[in-house]
């Protein structure tokens, strides 16, 4: 399973998977508190991680699109969609 793997050694794609079983455990209401607690932990680590890479993707992808002349040629557009009900 994923989550024995550290949060730096997932991809971004396993650390998504991983956090949308989470969520589903949690919302199943099923898990006993100390599993709950767990997985809350958990699931807070995955998503400050996913939300970094995105940011930094996005990032490159600005730096990416500077035309030859050094203006920036991005079109402005919608950012990346957090409000997934969860914060910190």
């Amino acid at each position: 399973m994923a989550q024995n793997k550290s949060v730096e050694e997932l991809s971004y794609k396993e650390a998504s998977i991983e956090l949308e079983g989470i969520i589903r455990n949690l919302e199943s209401g099923d898990l006993e508190l100390e599993e709950s607690l767990e997985g809350y932990t958990r699931g807070v680590e995955l998503l400050k991680s996913l939300r970094t890479r995105l940011a930094a993707a996005e990032q490159k992808v600005s730096v990416l699109m500077k035309d030859i002349d050094g203006g920036d040629t991005l079109v402005a557009g919608e950012s990346a969609d957090t409000t997934d009900g969860l914060s910190f």
